[in-house]
């Protein structure tokens, strides 16, 4: 799925350079739960950017499907984006003024979407995360856990092929993580693949595959478990 030859992306802090992510070669299969850990500062959210196509990195090339995502025009790296990448951050980025249901359904509207299917696709996704009851409740209405499982249904509304989550229960209370966990588990069961950077040990004993990154050198931490093709 991914591939990621010679790849470096510096930044320059007070007149001196910061090699923010370096490596040689790094590989992620389809079908792989991959957790990056590390110290704050380290790189990790830098390498989920650049796997993101959000961040174009110095030197070498970022791979999505044998695609080099910084050689593809913008408007062609945005729809892949769209049609190919969720994300799930620890700030939800919900849309205050909009219902839980109306927040699933924006990335469908935005992809051409009758009204009526975009309301049956949401309301089965808050049906999957376990809020079927909270279809018309607003952010504000609901507790951190249950925000964390709109937006995460929403990431989840137009079936992306891979999730890079940021400290996605980094905020939860442990039934809201256990949630989350289990319904990640889901995905990669059903093929997905995910790339998680965590700060929390039973998190990132779920994956099946742990990178640590350090200065912004990545290493692999331990064997694949298990990989889908």
């Amino acid at each position: 799925m991914y591939q990621l030859h010679a790849v470096t992306k510096r930044y320059r802090r007070r007149q001196e350079e910061v090699v923010a992510f370096r490596t040689i070669q790094l590989a992620i299969a389809r079908g792989e739960y991959v957790a990056v850990v590390g110290p704050s500062g380290s790189g990790k959210t830098t390498l989920l950017s650049l796997l993101g196509g959000m961040l174009s990195p110095d030197s070498g090339q970022v791979l999505l499907n044998g695609q080099s995502l910084y050689e593809l025009p913008i408007g062609e790296r945005t729809e892949l984006r769209r049609t190919k990448i969720g994300f799930v951050f620890q700030t939800f980025n919900l849309i205050p003024y909009l219902t839980a249901r109306e927040n699933v359904q924006v990335p469908l509207y935005l992809s051409g979407w009758t009204p009526e299917a975009q309301r049956t696709r949401a309301e089965q996704l808050l049906e999957q995360v376990g809020l079927s009851n909270r279809l018309h409740h607003k952010a504000c209405e609901m507790s951190t856990g249950q925000q964390q499982r709109v937006a995460l249904a929403r990431t989840l509304a137009n079936s992306p092929e891979v999730i890079l989550a940021d400290e996605p229960t980094g905020n939860l209370d442990p039934e809201s993580k256990a949630a989350v966990m289990g319904i990640f588990s889901q995905f990669v069961s059903a093929s997905g693949t995910i790339v998680m950077v965590t700060h929390d040990p039973a998190s990132a004993a779920q994956a099946t595959r742990r990178l640590r990154i350090v200065e912004g050198e990545i290493s692999e931490e331990a064997k694949s478990l298990k990989r889908v093709a």
